[in-house]
């Protein structure tokens, strides 16, 4: 029985399930979900990262990373740990860019925080054996500072849904049509009276599991020291939207079409996350947009040195770069915070 079948038949025996519980079903289920079974990275699968954009971006991290440990005081041992590490990519170009510090190399404990076996399995044979894995950020050994990168992360992390009804707020679940099929539908909900007033419509997007995160790394700060750098598409602001979707072969389709075959996502509730971390004794910085963090990294100054090197690239790189910074591109869709050490100006968010 596939998902989709197994899905249907929880529902009818159990009534519908959050749209969190949907979501995290199709990602993970360990039968068929599709991080557990099928991710599928890159031009020829479901969706492209900025690390698969260009080599500049993964060597901009690494150096950011050099540049706060340096800030940090050198601390040796420190935990590099990255979360979310798709293929290996981005850690591969970080620490060939960070080799020209070899004492930041020496010091660094390297982990990655993954939980899917074709991902790790593509991982090992990027990395080999530099790295250590850990199915979560509680795993990692403690009582050290930690620089942590996630980049694509946060929009993994399921909400729940509430829909502004004309007379309250109802959840948004997934029930089953008269035939028989997945669909979405509407409950009624205690908390209604907690959530903010709208325009009848609208639809509020609430993470428990991105606000935990938040939580998890202030709290890790707090007490060990270090910086973490969190990089995706996402709201600067608090608002209002369905951001649900589902992508198959870099084509958008239905949430409920293709459980566990497409790669669901949801934009990071950046505010949420930083206010977390902060309850938890952590600093953090002003939210950035992607593109202007690189160009503060000096992307633009990468970019030219690398057409330098290779002239008959030059095209190619300059559309890498544009991908990455342009505003109607990846630039100011994906955004950039740090959660850090009190005290800790991290580098790219100095006022």
């Amino acid at each position: 029985m596939g998902l989709r079948d197994r899905l249907i038949a929880q529902v009818r025996e159990s009534g519908p399930m959050s749209v969190a519980q949907y979501m995290t079903a199709c990602l993970h289920d360990p039968q068929d979900g599709y991080y557990a079974t099928r991710p599928a990275l890159g031009a020829a699968g479901d969706f492209i990262t900025a690390p698969l954009v260009s080599q500049m971006f993964g060597e901009l991290i690494g150096l950011w990373a050099v540049e706060c440990w340096e800030r940090l005081g050198r601390p040796s041992p420190f935990r590099l740990v990255e979360m979310g590490p798709g293929d290996g990519t981005l850690m591969d170009d970080m620490l060939r860019a960070a080799r020209l510090a070899p004492a930041f190399v020496a010091a660094a404990d390297v982990w990655l925080v993954e939980t899917s076996e074709p991902l790790q399995a593509r991982q090992r044979q990027a990395l080999g054996d530099c790295v250590t894995w850990a199915a979560s950020q509680g795993q990692v050994p403690d009582g050290a500072p930690m620089i942590m990168i996630a980049n694509e992360l946060l929009d993994c992390l399921p909400p729940r849904q509430f829909v502004r009804t004309q007379t309250r707020w109802s959840e948004r679940v997934v029930g089953l049509t008269d035939a028989g099929d997945l669909a979405f539908g509407l409950a009624a909900v205690a908390l209604g009276q907690l959530l903010p007033d709208a325009p009848v419509g609208s639809v509020l997007e609430q993470s428990p599991s991105q606000e935990a995160l938040g939580s998890e790394i202030g709290a890790r700060i707090a007490i060990d020291g270090g910086a973490a750098l969190l990089i995706d598409y996402g709201r600067d602001t608090p608002g209002f939207g369905d951001t649900l979707q589902a992508l198959r072969r870099h084509v958008r389709e239905s949430p409920l079409a293709s459980p566990g075959e497409a790669d669901l996502t949801v934009h990071a509730d950046f505010p949420a996350v930083l206010a977390a971390a902060a309850k938890e004794g952590a600093a953090t910085a002003a939210i950035l947009t992607q593109g202007e963090f690189l160009v503060r990294l000096g992307i633009g100054a990468r970019a030219e040195a690398l057409t330098a090197a290779r002239p008959d690239r030059s095209e190619v790189i300059e559309r890498q770069l544009e991908r990455l910074v342009s505003p109607d591109q990846m630039g100011d869709l994906f955004k950039v915070v740090c959660i850090h050490t009190p005290g800790l100006v991290p580098p790219g968010f100095e006022t």
